[in-house]
């Protein structure tokens, strides 16, 4: 049995973490951390959780020394998380949910999020998008789980880069996400009142996943394919959908485009490639692990649409799925499940 540490577990992708961990087989949660309800029982704070985690108290995260895990998620904000992770390291594998070990170059990382207190790790940590590093993250001590936008952007783009077919410069992503995508904390813009019948752009030309995404792309690519990501908030809980356009070198017809994804995702159980002429929606993923994705080709012109759920596949499901695949287990464990359709 796998013993799994979460620090920052009192937020959603540490309320994620817990409840797709109280089914698994094969690991249990053995701590639980936040600072804000420290001695407090988890079901207390997550009533949803009650007859899960009934002996289970929320920890101290400062008593780093006390852990004793397999593995530690840390699901605590961008900046804090790598104050802990070079002590987690020392007796754990770690698997961070921030943003702390995703880009691996140290001046990339200071211009977007400021000064980096742990960059020697940085080019130990393994990008953990399993579709595309699988066997990186198997024998990986730390892997960086990737940000929910650039997971629903990079697995619609990565087929067509990896074969060289993306003309540089002409990548263009729209994405939408469900207000939990801001976190738990209370704010002004993600309160019901304010977001409720809005539908906006935010950060148009600077949000922090704009390198991640090219990052990953340029590596798919063996080339720089520098994109324009433009994310809106939408009124629902959870679910992004994602919409790029690009222009390829060279025109293909449908099914030579339908080939392509075919051969990159036929054996990937987390990922749908849709019928033809059907495209997703992210009611059709909701508190799954699974991104689906929809192609239209125009000549050179293609759109590719994609659906995940932001707390899932974006975030806590794709980490429990790098957990099975970090400790040779079945990779579907605990995540094999039908979305939430309604």
């Amino acid at each position: 049995m796998i013993k799994a540490a979460i620090f920052g577990a009192s937020g959603y992708t540490g309320l994620e973490l817990l409840r797709i961990l109280a089914n698994h087989p094969d690991a249990k949660v053995v701590e639980a951390t936040s600072r804000q309800y420290k001695g407090t029982p988890v079901p207390e704070v997550f009533p949803a959780l009650r007859g899960f985690y009934d002996g289970l108290l929320f920890s101290d995260p400062e008593d780093l020394g006390s852990v004793k895990a397999d593995v530690a998620f840390s699901a605590m904000p961008h900046g804090a998380s790598q104050d802990v992770v070079p002590e987690l390291l020392k007796k754990n594998r770690v698997i961070d949910l921030s943003a702390d070990f995703r880009l691996h170059d140290r001046e990339t990382y200071n211009a977007w999020y400021g000064e980096h207190k742990a960059a020697h790790l940085l080019s130990e940590a393994v990008y953990g998008l399993p579709e595309l590093y699988r066997k990186d993250i198997k024998g990986a001590r730390l892997v960086a789980n990737p940000g929910c936008y650039p997971t629903s952007a990079i697995l619609a783009l990565a087929p067509l880069a990896k074969k060289g077919l993306i003309k540089a410069g002409s990548v263009i992503i729209d994405s939408k996400s469900g207000v939990s995508g801001a976190g738990r904390g209370a704010s002004l813009a993600t309160s019901f009142v304010e977001a409720s019948s809005g539908f906006k752009a935010y950060k148009v030309g600077s949000h922090r996943h704009t390198p991640e995404i090219e990052q990953e792309l340029a590596v798919a690519a063996g080339g720089q394919l520098n994109v324009r990501f433009t994310p809106h908030l939408i009124p629902v809980s959870r679910g992004i959908l994602t919409t790029a356009y690009a222009e390829l070198n060279t025109a293909l017809s449908n099914q030579e485009m339908r080939d392509i994804y075919i051969d990159a995702y036929s054996k990937e159980r987390f990922v749908r490639l849709l019928p033809d002429g059907s495209f997703p929606d992210i009611s059709q993923v909701r508190g799954s692990n699974f991104c689906d994705i929809g192609l239209f080709i125009e000549g050179s012109r293609v759109t590719i649409v994609s659906a995940i759920d932001n707390l899932v596949k974006g975030a806590s499901g794709k980490a429990v799925q790098n957990m099975n695949i970090m400790f040779g287990l079945d990779e579907k464990a605990a995540l094999f499940t039908p979305p939430l359709s309604i």
